[in-house]
C-alpha cells in the first residue's frame, strides 16, 4: 500500500520559465536513468526477496524514487510557463507544446517514450544489487551534467539534493550488497579452477590480471582489507 504526502519531499522551485532546459530535465523523468525508471526496478525486484529487512530497503528507496519523480516533474512543469509556446522548446519537448498542454510526459530528453525495457530483473538479488548499484551512480552522473549545465540557483539546488540522494541509495545497496555475501550468483564464487584463470592478452607485459592469484569474492568492503594490485 502506497500513500501519498501532498507535501513535496523537497521544495522545489524555478528563477523563470526555460523551455529548452525543461527538455533537458526530461531525462531524468522518463530515461533509462531517471526516476521513474529506478521506481518500477525497484519494486519490481522486491517481489522476489525473501529477507524482510532487504525487502524494505527496496521498497522505502522505491516509494523515495516516486517522490523525486514527482519533483522532476514539477521543476518540469515551471520551466514550460504557462502558455504553450513550441518555438521556444527543444526537439525533445515539443509534444509537450502540441499534444499534452504542457504536462511532462514520460520521455527522456529526445522525446522517446518511457519503457519497460529500462527495468533490470533477475530474481538473483547479488545481480540486482549489483545493477542498482550501477544505477544509483549513472543517474548521479546524469544530474551531474544537468547540475553543469544550468544556472537557475532553484534548480540547482533541487539537482544537489537529488544527487545527494543518489549516494544514499548506493550506500544503502552496498550494505544489503555486504549481507549477502556466499548466496545466489554469489556462492562459492572462485571455486572452480577456470574462475581462477586470468589471460594476458594485452602488451607489454604489465596488466592487472597477472597479480590475481586467490581473487576474494566480490564486495564492497573497506579498501584496506582488498586485494593490492
Amino acid at each position: 500500500m502506497f500513500k501519498h504526502d501532498k507535501q513535496l519531499l523537497e521544495i522545489v522551485n524555478v528563477e523563470r520559465p526555460n523551455p529548452n532546459y525543461a527538455a533537458m530535465l526530461q531525462e531524468q523523468l522518463g530515461g533509462p536513468q531517471g526516476e521513474l525508471k529506478a521506481a518500477m526496478q525497484y519494486i519490481s525486484q522486491s517481489f522476489r526477496i525473501k529477507d524482510p529487512a532487504i525487502k524494505d530497503i527496496f521498497m522505502d528507496i522505491a516509494a523515495e524514487e516516486l517522490s523525486h519523480m514527482e519533483m522532476v516533474a514539477t521543476a518540469i512543469n515551471l520551466l514550460n510557463g504557462h502558455d504553450p509556446q513550441a518555438a521556444n522548446a527543444t526537439i525533445g519537448n515539443i509534444e509537450a507544446h502540441v499534444l499534452t498542454g504542457l504536462n511532462p510526459m514520460l520521455t527522456n530528453a529526445s522525446g522517446q517514450l518511457w519503457t519497460a525495457a529500462y527495468v533490470n530483473v533477475t530474481g538473483d538479488l547479488a545481480a540486482d544489487l549489483l545493477s542498482n548499484i550501477a544505477a544509483e551512480q549513472r543517474a548521479k552522473v546524469v544530474y551531474e551534467y544537468l547540475h553543469r549545465q544550468i544556472n537557475d540557483k532553484h534548480i540547482r539546488q533541487m539537482i544537489d539534493f537529488l544527487l545527494n540522494r543518489e549516494e544514499a541509495h548506493n550506500t544503502m545497496f552496498r550494505e544489503c550488497f555486504q549481507r549477502i555475501q556466499d548466496t545466489g550468483s554469489n556462492r562459492d564464487w572462485g571455486v572452480d579452477k577456470d574462475a581462477k584463470l586470468y589471460f594476458n592478452l594485452s602488451q607489454p607485459e604489465n596488466y592487472v590480471g597477472s597479480q590475481l592469484h586467490d581473487p576474494n569474492p566480490p564486495s564492497f568492503t573497506n579498501p584496506q582489507n582488498s586485494p593490492q594490485h
